[in-house]
């Protein structure tokens, strides 16, 4: 009972997300119904009544709240959402997007069928509101009273390697105590500047003198029969237990493949990558839609992006590389060019890299607003990729990676992508190391993969192209 005391204040990472999906959803409703009385005042109304609610406003103003939820998604992720800068650059992003799509619409419709100044309202107070909310979510939800206290069994590498990456983000995600670990030779030490505090005889009581709510289970070798039976004790006892893996995924949205068994592509990973066919049709169908748009913005502009790169480098102006697809089958990647002709003379292929010197002037443009990609939007009509997925990658690479990072051909499991959750968390890989992060993110997306995820990553997409946030 004195347990249940001590942690009902304490709040888990799915609690967090529903506060902050909760706490989103009123402060909509209420923007709604200020742009709803503002515009009640230009249509000069005697009064904001349920008559100017029902004979009004169309169907879709009342789903300006959802659509801003949608635009602000990636903010569901509770380490962001504890961030000042996070927060204040996801909201600044989804207003910029929502007053561009507006304004996108507003010019294709009919005259005077669009309600300007109910959606200029809505957007403005929405985009203020929840800029006021999330920071009062921050000072309150994110204090030291609301973090879970957590001891991680397992003082190896596994378990250091989850310190240290705890440890590097910022908020905190609970109060990280200390280590059990059944090497008598490590209790009493400091490791990465944790106490190892016992072994698992030592388990229960530590977790009562500790007021401890969650195990990290982080051992990778054999477990001893007596571990077991105190952390299923611990469990039995109301104390959340979690494996590495899950939280590591949970924290960074990475796979840890360094940490994991040889035959865990097997075991796990395969059955997790199996998708619906339901999903598959709905993401060909938001591929299809996104392409079409994206088609219209390449036949725009084209000509002129064709124009510069012509006069700063001559043609051809359209670059084709073969590329590996799904399943390891090979096609032809179109983009318009963004390096010097002679990039590859000595035939070898190279990793692309920040800043790269091969790079030419109009291209560095075109790489950081993303306009290099426009003709990728035929690739994906044509089904040769998706609007999300891994990287396609050259057959060189793909060949060269394969045999220093471990599951890397798990990648070609799926259907590659324009853009991807690896692409939007993480530079240009220049090294073998980095193709390693690399790659944990894109198992990551390939274990986790659903349409919200899909759509998460293309409004992040084009939150970095309107902040030229390319490399």
């Amino acid at each position: 009972m004195q347990r249940m005391k001590n942690t009902r204040w304490l709040i888990k990472t799915h609690e967090r997300q529903w506060i902050l999906i909760l706490g989103d959803l009123v402060i909509g409703i209420i923007s709604l119904f200020i742009a709803l009385y503002i515009w009640a005042q230009k249509d000069q109304w005697i009064s904001f009544s349920l008559q100017f609610i029902r004979e009004r406003p169309q169907a879709w103003f009342y789903m300006l709240p959802l659509f801003w939820m949608i635009l602000i998604v990636d903010l569901y992720n509770v380490r962001k959402a504890g961030s000042r800068r996070d927060t204040v650059q996801g909201i600044l992003i989804a207003t910029i997007v929502s007053a561009i799509l507006y304004l996108v619409i507003f010019f294709i419709a009919e005259p005077n069928t669009l309600p300007r100044r109910g959606v200029a309202a809505f957007i403005g107070s929405v985009a203020i509101l929840t800029l006021i909310w999330r920071n009062v979510y921050i000072s309150v939800f994110t204090a030291p009273t609301f973090l879970r206290r957590v001891l991680i069994i397992g003082a190896g590498r596994s378990g250091c390697t989850l310190s240290a990456v705890i440890k590097n983000i910022y908020p905190l995600p609970f109060n990280l105590i200390g280590f059990i670990d059944d090497d008598k030779k490590k209790v009493g030490k400091i490791i990465q500047g944790l106490p190892v505090m016992g072994d698992c005889n030592d388990l229960l009581k530590i977790i009562d003198q500790e007021h401890i709510t969650d195990l990290i289970f982080s051992i990778s070798g054999e477990m001893h029969s007596e571990t077991f039976s105190a952390i299923l004790q611990a469990k039995e006892n109301g104390v959340e237990v979690t494996t590495m893996p899950v939280l590591y995924e949970e924290l960074i949205g990475r796979v840890p493949i360094f940490l994991l068994e040889d035959d865990w592509i097997l075991r796990t990973f395969v059955d997790h990558t199996r998708s619906t066919s339901g999903y598959e049709a709905l993401k060909r169908i938001v591929d299809i839609f996104v392409a079409s748009v994206g088609f219209i913005m390449l036949a725009t502009l084209a000509p002129l992006i064709a124009l510069v790169i012509y006069l700063d480098d001559g043609k051809p102006v359209v670059y084709r590389q073969e590329r590996v697809g799904v399943n390891g089958k090979p096609f032809t990647l179109l983009k318009f060019r963004t390096m010097h002709l002679d990039a590859e003379e000595d035939g070898v292929a190279r990793l692309a890299v920040e800043n790269d010197e091969r790079v030419t002037r109009v291209g560095r443009f075109l790489r950081r607003s993303h306009l290099d990609e426009l003709p990728q939007f035929l690739n994906v009509l044509r089904g040769d990729i998706s609007m999300v997925g891994p990287r396609a990658e050259r057959p060189e690479f793909v060949d060269q990676l394969q045999k220093e990072i471990p599951f890397y051909r798990a990648r070609l499991f799926v259907k590659p992508g324009m853009t991807g959750w690896a692409q939007i968390n993480y530079r240009y890989a220049s090294t073998v190391e980095e193709s390693a992060i690399k790659l944990e993110y894109d198992l990551y997306y390939i274990k986790h993969r659903n349409i919200l995820l899909d759509i998460n990553i293309i409004m992040r997409t084009l939150g970095q192209v309107i902040g030229l946030r390319g490399v």
